[in-house]
């Protein structure tokens, strides 16, 4: 497995766990309130759509340099 694979598989992982907390923190707040779950909520959606955009810059740059 190349390092461009690797490094594939752990922007997904990120992402998903990003996806996961965010989730997670949201159900905290929603029964519990809090606004540090409700932020928790926040900072992991950011992170999870920046894991996005930067997933998919770095696809494009490595399809662009024929790996």
């Amino acid at each position: 497995m190349s390092l461009k694979h690797i490094h594939v598989v752990f922007i997904c992982a990120a992402t998903a766990l990003a996806v996961v907390f965010g989730a997670w923190c949201w159900a905290e707040w929603r029964a519990n309130g809090g606004v540090g779950m409700l932020a928790g909520a926040g900072a992991s959606a950011a992170s999870a759509i920046g894991l996005l955009v930067y997933g998919r810059w770095f696809l494009v740059k490595m399809r662009g340099m024929g790996e």
